[in-house]
């Protein structure tokens, strides 16, 4: 059995978990969460820990089982403290600013380019060179932090562009005569 699928998720107080026979609903103080149940999956629910086994013994429930416990153990984690990602706008005269759901970014294009953020995800400016998205849904966060940094990804040369604030970059030496 997968190591990972085999390690309970313990379930905080505040956090009620739905098991269907077709979804797992997560509700807590930060949201609300859902995921498709999977049929190579059983979930137990044992007085607030959950556990997964693989539903028989193929290789594919047997990785399953790990992949929809970490899946489930991010829906717990996610209603209750949540995920953040940081960005920092390297680059002169390059600022954010979060006005509602919006972002707007001024990143050395003849035009600022304002982004729209989905519901349940919040951004903020601490500073005019660094953004925060903060969410309940991991993945949704990750992939809003993602398309961010798409909109000017780090060049390699001087390093300017939008970049995670944990991210190195390896600047690549000039040409010489």
């Amino acid at each position: 059995m997968s190591r990972v699928g085999k390690m309970p998720v313990s379930v905080p107080a505040g956090v009620e978990v739905a098991l269907k026979a077709d979804q797992i609903n997560v509700k807590g103080a930060l949201g609300a969460l859902a995921l498709a149940q999977n049929p190579l999956v059983t979930v137990k629910n044992d007085d607030g820990k959950l556990t997964f086994a693989p539903a028989n013994d193929s290789r594919e429930a047997n990785a399953m089982s790990g992949t929809i416990r970490q899946l489930v153990n991010n829906m717990v984690t996610g209603v209750t403290k949540g995920f953040e990602k940081k960005l920092n706008l390297v680059g002169v005269g390059f600022k954010a600013q979060a006005a509602g759901a919006k972002l707007n970014l001024t990143i050395g294009f003849s035009h600022p380019v304002i982004m729209d953020m989905p519901a349940g995800i919040t951004v903020t400016t601490p500073t005019p060179t660094e953004v925060v998205i903060k969410g309940s849904d991991r993945q949704r966060v990750g992939q809003i932090a993602a398309e961010v940094r798409a909109v000017r990804p780090p060049e390699p040369y001087k390093g300017k562009g939008i970049r995670y604030s944990d991210e190195k970059i390896t600047i690549k030496e000039t040409k010489k005569k």
